[in-house]
């Protein structure tokens, strides 16, 4: 059955496995997660369910969000994240997913927004090379060649050219759980995973793990 948690990025650090070997780990506190709806394929057409996680002031939430978690009698969350299920049978309103539905040396896919750099050129944003640097070239860093003149009289489709740079979703394949602390809540996964310090991310059962 596949699983999924919403979590907060905590940040980076390193641990040590038995033999001595330095692992690079991104701490993340995942969960805990409230089911605050259950989607079936006879209601909606496929199995699902709703997540939701963070603490928020009730001021703070809409109206239509307010009526839907006053309907199912959850205290109203921050963040909702959708997961979809195998099955769901064994899913009802209400119940509370912690870090302990995943276990050490588990594969997952970890979904999140990738840092924003801004505007950027195309050195930066697509990996560009500059031209030559002394002063009679007088072409060091633009974007080249825009293409033809008069035929087609336009900027081909697909060209490089400078332009806002992340804030993009980025999902990351095959992250090995490497420790849960069950005491705090958090899991510690192998490798980088998108976003800042503090970044919401979706944490889902791989789909491509062997």
């Amino acid at each position: 059955m596949k699983k999924g948690l919403i979590g907060k990025k905590i940040g980076m650090t390193q641990i040590f496995d038995e033999s001595g070997k330095v692992i690079p780990v991104t701490v993340i506190e995942a969960g805990p997660c409230v089911v605050s709806q259950v989607k079936t394929e006879e209601t909606d057409g496929y199995n699902a369910i709703q997540l939701g996680f963070g603490e928020v002031k009730a001021k703070k939430v809409n109206k239509p969000e307010k009526g839907h978690f006053t309907k199912v009698n959850v205290t109203p969350k921050k963040y909702l994240r959708e997961f979809r299920l195998d099955s769901v049978e064994e899913v009802k309103v209400g119940d509370e997913l912690k870090a302990d539905i995943f276990t050490a040396g588990e594969k997952v896919d970890i979904q999140g927004t990738s840092k924003g750099k801004g505007f950027q050129g195309v050195i930066k944003r697509h990996g560009q090379t500059r031209g030559p640097m002394g002063h009679g070239s007088m072409y060091h860093r633009r974007p080249g060649s825009m293409g033809s003149t008069s035929t087609p009289g336009r900027v081909y489709k697909g060209k490089r050219l400078p332009g806002h740079m992340g804030v993009q979703t980025i999902t990351i394949l095959n992250l090995e759980v490497v420790r849960v602390d069950l005491d705090k809540n958090v899991l510690l996964v192998r490798g980088s995973v998108p976003g800042a310090k503090g970044a919401i991310l979706k944490i889902k059962s791989s789909v491509k793990s062997k």
